[in-house]
């Protein structure tokens, strides 16, 4: 018989459009995940909060795969910072789905702390055994953005009481794990490390001067690409500062287009991080070579990586990062920041370049450089494809989440049995999931 698995992602749906404030990689993860774990013969469904009137209550996805969608809190957007105090409601709901037996499951899988709560609470009570995905933590968070962060301060406490009761936590790069341990005492047996994934059959490389058409870049026109969620943490100013740098002291001129935004065109009023971000390119003079086209589509992306000579993502910190996985499924090198999962994915000189945050110095000099090498950009662009592809698909990710749930359920087996429950991991610097 199948094994049901309940995912939840209280403000993360898959069926929300990407690009915007609160919709990125978690919204990307639980979906593949999702789509990934029923092939394997899982039934899951996924459990996230009801932000529109309209929606109903379940949707059959696809085969294998519901979409549970939770009244908590008014249904309508709501920011996640502001979504704590709804998150009884959520725990009250699924707690009465358990009643009523509309499902039965053999375990959940929570993501962000939000969602760890409410299935730190099913566990108590129903004795469902449960796996943390944090996406993002607290601690990490409030280090880099100070007194701007504006979750909850009780976040990392309660980040603290799940991860103490999660019977296995996934972290999604080496960082993420070290953070684990140092911010919230996090043993490495508890600990297995899966990253994100691509899609092989959405993310592949295409002929640069066909997606150039396709998106009405000219064929010889220097251009770097930035696709990403329009946060001041994703950095995107380093990047438009790095532009001035690179007219000014390279003496090179190129264009940078960035993807991203609540909505299709880009609009200052829906989206302010846009505003920001043009304001600050009219007073460097480079608002000519910077280009904002609002947000797309995940079917849409491909052209804009493959037309890009380099793809820059400079953010302040990173959980993971899929934007740039996907850049280099699509043959497209990326200059990123060496923090959190850009550091994991991406190596130094042989799929890219790793830069300090902060530092539109560094991004300027590795932007000069590899407009300058054209031979170099492609080795690195085709080996950028063979990393990601022999590592990082989606299909690789379900296997390893498959693998640590089989861990979980045998060990809670045999703890009913009377047996000891032992969960055996390794270090994330010799991960099981033999990434490297």
């Amino acid at each position: 018989m199948s094994k049901r698995i309940a995912l939840i992602s209280e403000h993360a749906s898959p069926l929300a459009i990407l690009g915007g404030c609160d919709c990125g990689g978690q919204n990307v993860y639980v979906g593949q995940l999702a789509l990934g774990l029923s092939r394997l013969g899982y039934r899951v469904d996924v459990f996230t909060r009801r932000d529109d009137m309209g929606l109903p209550e379940i949707v059959d996805w696809t085969p294998g795969v519901r979409i549970i969608h939770v009244p908590a809190g008014p249904a309508r957007p709501v920011r996640k910072e502001d979504l704590l105090p709804y998150m009884r409601d959520f725990g009250r709901y699924m707690e009465s789905w358990l009643k009523q037996g509309r499902g039965r499951y053999d375990l959940i899988h929570a993501n962000f702390f939000m969602s760890g709560m409410v299935a730190r609470e099913l566990r108590e009570r129903w004795g469902i055994p449960f796996v943390m995905t944090f996406h993002a933590l607290g601690a990490v968070r409030r280090l880099h953005q100070g007194i701007s962060d504006q979750f909850p301060r009780e976040r990392n406490l309660i980040e603290s009481e799940i991860a103490a009761d999660a019977d296995a936590i996934l972290a999604e790069c080496p960082q993420d794990a070290k953070d684990l341990g140092v911010f919230y005492g996090v043993t490495w047996d508890k600990l297995r490390l899966v990253p994100c994934g691509f899609d092989p059959a959405q993310f592949w490389a295409m002929d640069k001067g066909a997606a150039r058409r396709e998106i009405g870049v000219a064929p010889d026109e220097p251009l770097f690409v930035h696709v990403g969620r329009m946060v001041p943490r994703k950095g995107i100013d380093t990047i438009i500062e790095a532009m001035a740098r690179l007219r000014d002291q390279h003496r090179l001129k190129a264009s940078l287009i960035v993807v991203g935004g609540e909505t299709d065109r880009p609009d200052d009023r829906v989206t302010p991080e846009i505003g920001r971000l043009k304001a600050l390119a009219a007073r460097l003079h480079v608002s000519d070579e910077v280009i904002f086209v609002g947000r797309r589509r995940p079917d849409q992306l491909r052209p804009y990586y493959s037309a890009a000579d380099l793809f820059v993502t400079t953010p302040w910190y990173e959980p993971f990062g899929i934007t740039p996985l996907e850049a280099m499924a699509c043959g497209t090198p990326v200059l990123g920041s060496a923090v959190g999962g850009i550091k994991y994915t991406v190596r130094h000189k042989e799929t890219g370049y790793l830069v300090p945050p902060h530092n539109p110095a560094a991004v300027a000099l590795y932007m000069a450089h590899a407009l300058r090498a054209p031979e170099e950009r492609q080795r690195l662009g085709q080996q950028a494809l063979a990393r990601a592809t022999s590592l990082f698909t989606w299909q690789k990710v379900a296997a390893l989440v498959d693998r640590a749930y089989r861990e979980v359920l045998k060990a809670r087996d045999r703890a009913n049995l009377g047996g000891m429950p032992a969960l055996c991991g390794d270090s994330p610097e010799a991960p099981r999931s033999s990434l490297n």
